[in-house]
């Protein structure tokens, strides 16, 4: 059973377009059957250039990735959704979205990280922090990853990626 997981930030323009490209990246390298896909509130309607960049130079591959409207993951062609994750940084106090949608009643927890467009300083600087962000996000994945996922409950589900949350 294919799990899948939809990943929100407000614009889906770079934390969550790192994390879907890492979870899909990490799932395919370790033959686990979880689909990623991301969303946002409020799309941009663009892709961060150096999201793409920091994950195609880390072998994955971006085509076909795009910003969208959480709208697509409501409806009654939208894949049964076992998670959703939001990826803001509430410490900053910047609006992380709250969904109510999704088939399959999906387990919700935040992930919360700075947002790396934010970075001071010049082009080495940003790119620096999209890369350190991608890394981050891609501890939180192997953590996720290593989840019994098909074995696991709802509420199993959302302890497992409570304490991930906090890791």
């Amino acid at each position: 059973m294919t799990v899948h997981v939809l990943i929100l930030c407000t614009h889906n323009s770079a934390r969550s377009i790192l994390s879907e490209g890492m979870l899909n990246h990490l799932a395919a390298r370790l033959g686990r059957d979880v689909v990623a896909h991301s969303a946002g509130s409020a799309p941009s309607g663009r892709l961060n250039p150096l999201a793409v960049q920091v994950l195609q130079a880390a072998g994955i591959d971006t085509a076909g990735y795009r910003s969208k409207n959480w709208d697509e993951f409501t409806g009654p062609e939208a894949p049964p959704l076992s998670a959703v994750i939001t990826v803001c940084d509430g410490a900053a106090a910047e609006a992380c979205p709250v969904f109510f949608g999704g088939n399959g009643q999906p387990v919700q927890v935040h992930w919360g990280y700075p947002d790396p467009s934010n970075a001071e300083g010049g082009d080495d600087e940003k790119l620096k922090a999209f890369e350190l962000t991608r890394q981050a996000i891609g501890f939180k994945m192997l953590q996720l990853l290593a989840l019994p996922l098909d074995a696991m409950d709802r509420s199993a589900l959302a302890d497992a990626l409570a304490v991930i949350a906090k890791s």
